[in-house]
């Protein structure tokens, strides 16, 4: 990327987070086309949410800058998928009718002996799943999952409960969350914009990379008062009177994101009471695990402006 000027747009979005939606193709791994998105864009890191085999398509979600720190986020998105699966013999149209049905909900997956994480057993819940078009042994499904669930896994165990067989034929992302198809482009076109960049016009690239604020406002929104704004900045977390205001109720363990009253992202965090749990907490967090995006120094040390209020703006601050 070439040297541009303090007003730069394009530099202005990468220093503040920024991602970009690839529409992945067959072939190459995740880690590989994210490498050539970050070789494209011209920044030292970048990192993707939710993994793509090789031979799957579709949308790959790919952060840079401080974005990266919103990949837990991203991984919370549900994931959506059109996929082709063969059965090994002929399925009944209502044999597999009542089967998607029975699929569909809480289930139980073990990782294939290929993937990256520990293969021990655990629920993964599939929120669709419906047959778009049958042809022969043949049947394309639209299924929408949490996070975290193999496909691949789902189809052989879709053959094993009808007692054909069966095997993941094709796969594409076709969303996650709400980011769709619609928004993601080919490399070909991150590698014109970032040409259209060198020459002067950094408009097609700034289209291309999407402000974090895409993402952390898809999560419950905690506006916080100015010294809490400021201790949390600075590393605290987040006691229950430092809240002014949240923009809807969410769960224990839910992750939220903190904002000033200007609107501001300060920074997003784990919520350690659900927002209708709060009312008899009088110490400690109420928000953990916090991950900052503001500039510390933006954000001054307000607990030290009282005399005789000395401490830590996790001992003060938050509160």
């Amino acid at each position: 990327m070439t040297d541009g000027s303090a007003d730069d747009p394009v530099r202005a979005r990468l220093a503040t987070g920024a991602f970009v939606l690839v529409d992945k193709p067959r072939g190459p791994s995740s880690h590989q086309v994210t490498a050539w998105a970050r070789n494209l864009i011209g920044v030292e890191t970048a990192g993707h949410a939710g993994t793509l085999d090789p031979n799957v398509s579709g949308v790959l979600w790919i952060g840079v800058g401080p974005a990266l720190k919103l990949i837990p986020l991203v991984l919370e998105f549900p994931k959506r998928y059109v996929g082709a699966v063969t059965f090994h013999a002929r399925v009944g149209a209502r044999d597999l009718e009542r089967l998607l049905a029975e699929f569909t909900g809480p289930i139980y997956q073990t990782p294939p002996v290929r993937s990256a994480v520990k293969r021990e057993r655990r629920i993964r819940t599939v929120h669709r799943l419906n047959r778009v078009e049958a042809d022969g042994t043949r049947v394309l499904l639209d299924l929408v999952v949490e996070s975290g669930t193999y496909v691949r896994t789902l189809a052989v165990d879709l053959g094993e409960a009808l007692g054909v067989g069966a095997h993941l034929e094709e796969l594409r992302r076709v969303a996650t969350g709400p980011f769709d198809e619609r928004a993601a482009v080919p490399l070909t076109a991150l590698a014109d914009a970032e040409s259209s960049y060198r020459a002067g016009d950094p408009a097609p690239l700034l289209g291309l990379l999407h402000p974090i604020d895409e993402v952390w406002r898809e999560f419950p929104v905690v506006v916080l008062k100015d010294g809490a704004a400021s201790a949390v900045a600075h590393g605290a977390g987040l006691a229950k009177g430092g809240i002014a205001s949240v923009s809807r109720p969410f769960a224990r363990g839910a992750h939220v994101a903190l904002v000033a009253r200007s609107g501001e992202l300060i920074a997003t965090g784990v919520a350690a009471f659900a927002s209708d749990e709060t009312g008899p907490v009088r110490h400690g967090w109420v928000v953990t695990g916090t991950r900052v995006f503001a500039d510390p120094e933006r954000f001054p040390a307000m607990w030290n402006r009282a005399p005789g209020r000395a401490g830590s703006p996790a001992a003060r601050g938050a509160g």
